[in-house]
């Protein structure tokens, strides 16, 4: 199918769950072609039901699975899989990611969005910027910064890096978060946080607008401080709000997102994470 305005034909997504697939039927609805992976067998049906031509990919940390090069025949690739919760987390995820780049080089592809995290960014106490150079403590945000920089170091393809803050929205309800927890840490420190709807239209906006080897922070304006917004959560859906720690041991990062703003024109969908039901 020939697309208008210059659009690619064909985006593969490497991870079709909570983001994903939302992501693939909205790209579906706008007259893309779309292949999404899963590492999930039960999941290939449902989502050939749903006009999204279906792969199973697993990397452990190798690339396997059924039709690689079918899947990776595509314009576009966007990769969006957390690494793994292990205790080699910085290695094994580099691992995972210099499998798929080889992999990458061997397709047509030339164009790669890559979901990352603003967990790159350490609680600095202030506002927090793409440029920032001091590296993270959490060992998710380091394997998140190492690959970032092999995708973006990579002539091959261009990358440009989205930095998401906190997935809300839909089932997942951030007043069951931190629920009937006593003595939470950090109430002054304000959230980073973003909408799913926000995250699948800025990737949209992306495509769209040819963004590329672009680094950009995404995340809602509005940052209010954790105390307030947790309990006022947990209070909307009836369940029992956390118990805050009294104290001044406030360690925050807030997230800017002007850039974002500025090169996409784009306004929020959801500015105040505050207003959302």
């Amino acid at each position: 199918m020939e697309m208008k305005s210059g659009k690619p034909k064909t985006i593969s997504i490497l991870g079709c769950g909570w983001l994903g697939l939302p992501l693939a039927k909205h790209l579906l609805q706008a007259g893309y072609r779309v292949k999404g992976s899963t590492t999930a067998k039960k999941n290939l049906a449902p989502f050939s039901e749903q006009g999204i031509e279906p792969f199973y990919l697993v990397l452990d940390p190798e690339m396997r699975g059924d039709g690689v090069d079918d899947f990776f025949s595509a314009d576009i690739l966007v990769v969006n899989f957390p690494p793994e919760r292990r205790d080699d987390i910085v290695e094994y995820h580099q691992a995972q990611i210099h499998a798929l780049i080889s992999e990458i080089k061997k397709s047509p592809v030339k164009k790669v969005i890559f979901v990352s995290s603003t967990s790159v960014y350490p609680n600095l106490r202030r506002d927090v910027f793409e440029y920032e150079e001091a590296p993270p403590k959490k060992a998710s945000g380091l394997a998140l910064l190492a690959v970032e920089r092999l995708f973006t170091a990579c002539p091959d393809f261009e990358t440009t890096v989205l930095r998401f803050g906190g997935l809300i929205g839909y089932d997942r309800k951030p007043g069951r978060f931190l629920s009937g927890r006593k003595e939470v840490r950090n109430g002054d420190a304000p959230v980073n946080l973003i909408h799913r709807d926000d995250c699948v239209a800025i990737i949209r906006s992306i495509i769209e607008n040819n963004v590329w080897g672009e680094i950009l922070n995404a995340c809602a304006d509005f940052h209010p401080h954790r105390k307030d917004y947790y309990i006022s959560q947990a209070k909307k859906i009836g369940v029992e709000p956390p118990a805050f720690r009294e104290g001044a041991d406030t360690d925050f990062k807030i997230v800017r997102s002007d850039k974002l703003k500025q090169i996409l024109s784009y306004e929020f969908k959801y500015p105040d994470p505050s207003t959302i039901e």
